[in-house]
């Protein structure tokens, strides 16, 4: 696999440290993980949904935490001891497991819900007032007409 070298990229760009890391750690992606199943689709303009196939799992053996843009999803069965049931097989995992999510900037979980064995965790993105287009006048010297540049919201 090539490598892409970002260094003519660090001269010119101030703060995309983070992306240029992660684009670094793409072909190192593991592919091993692969329980709990999941997807993830655009709900919206702004609003975002991972869905998790979490079957057996119940909400008090379910836990959402979303710190410094990663949202993590932990999973993990309660020990039922002195349980007398004897399987002739066992196709419905009982394992504990750890998913994480990388989230952009200004992505923020809404809220999450648990229906028919389905995990939902519903994001938005909210962009902050700083951030959005915004009109700058132009001052003409010894005029006192003003032009304006208008840009539409993205």
């Amino acid at each position: 696999m090539r490598h892409i070298d970002f260094a003519p990229l660090y001269r010119s760009t101030v703060g995309f440290d983070r992306l240029f890391s992660m684009l670094d750690n793409v072909g190192n992606v593991d592919n091993s993980q692969t329980y709990p199943p999941y997807n993830i689709e655009r709900t919206g303009e702004n609003a975002y949904r991972i869905t998790m196939a979490v079957a057996g799992f119940d909400e008090s053996e379910l836990s959402i935490e979303s710190r410094e843009n990663t949202l993590s999803v932990k999973g993990e069965k309660a020990e039922t001891e002195g349980e007398d049931r004897e399987f002739l097989h066992r196709g419905i995992a009982k394992r504990a497991f750890e998913r994480r999510f990388q989230l952009a900037e200004h992505v923020e979980v809404k809220g999450a819900s648990l229906k028919h064995g389905l995990l939902h965790v519903d994001l938005v993105r909210i962009i902050p007032e700083a951030m959005k287009p915004r009109r700058i006048d132009i001052a003409v010297a010894g005029n006192n007409n003003a032009k304006a540049i208008e840009t539409n919201a993205a």
